[in-house]
């Protein structure tokens, strides 16, 4: 069964694209995330009481996982909707995001003495390659302008965030830990909020159902998966997982909205599959 998580991962991470698209026409993005944060807090909180899950000993270990959660969380995924709920492309988006198993792998060496195989840089380099002829339909002629910046502030966040908890926080109770994580998000995201919206939102059935999906789905569901692939596998292996969420996001968007796959973006895949072929298999 664990060697399945990778593929439950990449498949549940890729609905976040969906999610968003039903949820953000009726919420302003950090609005949205901030109410998704708060049901994630309140379940996690339950469940880790009812179980009597584990706490962290250490106030060190709490701040550790604290940092993780909110450059995983709150950089991520506030750059992600603030870029998609401002008119940047979602393929534009994805693939802006999906350099992060590159920019994990120059990262890995220097700060958690991995080393990286050339076979390994071959699959990051084929991966990419892949990502960009699956989104390149994609760009258009939409001025992308300053939207570009969330989407490069999100990319460092999840980056910065995959190497920092496989530092300094690589162990901890799914639970306890999920808690520990979103509460400083939510603070954070909560001051953004007060500053920059006013908080806006409309509670239609898409919006519910779009909510009920991201906070049981994709913030315990994905982000579990998350956890524990960082927990038992390398840095640069798991951010090769990356490349193949745009790509199924691609496959759900063509199945469920009847978004046309060219040739080339099919090629794009096989190239993307190969890619994190190369870096899982290399030792």
């Amino acid at each position: 069964m664990p060697q399945l998580y990778p593929f439950f991962f990449v498949f549940l991470w890729s609905t976040g694209f969906i999610g968003a698209k039903y949820g953000l026409p009726y919420a302003e993005p950090l609005s949205f995330l901030l109410t998704r944060y708060g049901l994630v807090i309140g379940l996690m909180t339950a469940i880790a009481l009812a179980t009597r899950a584990p706490w962290p000993k250490a106030p060190r270990q709490w701040l550790h996982i604290g940092v993780s959660g909110v450059l995983v969380h709150a950089i991520y995924l506030g750059g992600v909707f603030v870029a998609i709920k401002h008119g940047l492309p979602a393929g534009v988006t994805a693939l802006v995001v999906g350099m992060q198993p590159l920019l994990t792998a120059l990262g890995a060496g220097w700060l958690l003495g991995e080393k990286v195989s050339g076979r390994q840089w071959g699959g990051l380099a084929l991966g990419f390659v892949g990502v960009g002829l699956v989104v390149s339909g994609k760009f258009g002629d939409a001025g992308l302008g300053p939207m570009l910046i969330p989407a490069l502030v999100a990319l460092l966040g999840i980056t910065a965030g995959t190497l920092y908890q496989k530092r300094f926080c690589a162990q901890f109770d799914l639970r306890t830990g999920s808690v520990i994580q979103f509460v400083p998000t939510a603070v954070l995201t909560a001051i953004a909020v007060t500053l920059f919206e006013d908080f806006r939102i409309e509670w239609t059935g898409d919006f519910v159902f779009a909510l009920g999906w991201l906070v049981l789905v994709l913030s315990i569901g994905a982000i579990s998966l998350l956890n524990l692939l960082i927990r038992g596998g390398s840095a640069v292996n798991v951010a090769s997982l990356f490349y193949l969420t745009p790509l199924s996001t691609a496959v759900i968007a063509w199945l469920m909205f009847g978004e046309q796959l060219s040739l080339v973006a099919g090629f794009g895949m096989l190239l993307a599959v190969s890619g994190v072929y190369l870096v899982a298999r290399s030792k």
